[in-house]
Order: C-alpha cells, then sequence, then structure tokens
C-alpha cells in the first residue's frame, strides 16, 4: 500500500509541474515593464511606399505633393535624381517618384527616401499607310 500511494504522490507531483512548466516560461520570457504595449506595429525602417508625378513643390514650406498626400522634406530625407544625390529644389511638378514615408503622431507625412524615376516614353501613333488610289479598270 505503501508503494502505491508513493507512486501516486509522484505522479501528482509530476502532473503539478507539468502543469506550470508553460506559465512559469511565459513569465519569465516576458520582461517586466511599466509601459503600455504597442497598440499598432513600428512602421518598417524604410517606412510606407507611394509612388505617383508630383503635383506641387514647395521649397519655402519644404514639402512636395504626389496627389492628395502632402510631404514634409527634412534634413534626414535621401532625394536621389538620375541616380545622383538631389534636393528639394530639384523636384519638378511631373516627375515620377518612388517614395517611403512615415506617418507622425500629428499624421504629416515625412518622406525618407525619394527617387526620381524616368517617365515612360508615351507610345509614339502608328502611321498610317497613305491609301493608294485605285486604278481605273482597263476599257476593252
Amino acid at each position: 500500500m505503501k508503494i502505491k500511494s508513493a507512486k501516486l504522490v509522484c505522479l501528482a507531483v509530476f502532473a503539478a509541474a507539468l502543469t506550470a512548466m508553460p506559465a512559469v516560461s511565459q513569465t519569465a520570457a516576458t520582461p517586466a515593464t511599466n509601459a503600455p504595449a504597442a497598440t499598432t506595429p513600428a512602421p518598417a525602417k524604410r517606412g510606407l511606399p507611394t509612388r505617383g508625378k508630383i503635383t506641387a513643390v514647395d521649397t519655402n514650406a519644404m514639402t512636395f505633393a504626389i496627389g492628395n498626400l502632402t510631404l514634409d522634406v527634412t534634413s534626414q530625407t535621401r532625394i536621389n535624381k538620375q541616380n545622383k544625390p538631389a534636393m528639394l529644389a530639384d523636384l519638378a511638378v511631373g516627375d515620377m517618384v518612388h517614395v517611403f514615408y512615415r506617418k507622425g503622431d500629428a499624421g504629416k507625412a515625412t518622406a525618407v527616401s525619394v527617387k526620381v524615376v524616368p517617365a515612360k516614353p508615351e507610345p509614339k501613333p502608328e502611321a498610317k499607310p497613305e491609301a493608294t488610289p485605285a486604278k481605273p479598270a482597263a476599257q476593252p
């Protein structure tokens, strides 16, 4: 009887250890901080992508626009035109750009990187061959 009760006690202790193990490992893996959990994931290092034609450039306000999106330019913004470093003043309305940007707490979009890409050439309309006048039928 002693052996059966000893086996039963060992089995109970083993089951309790297995039950408590996930809880112990979870609390050890999570560092204790007083900071609230982040509700939104941090943006990627490069930022959010967008592309389009520049519709406005304001060098005084240090901004440019692509459609309805106005982007701030800072000293940290990298601008490339023809694979060379450029400045905001080098951008022109109508330039096609690929942009990575971040949204700040106030909802302002700040450009991280701007790359001016060459515009695709407009397809040339094909010239229609001129119609050759029909030869008059031979008379008998």
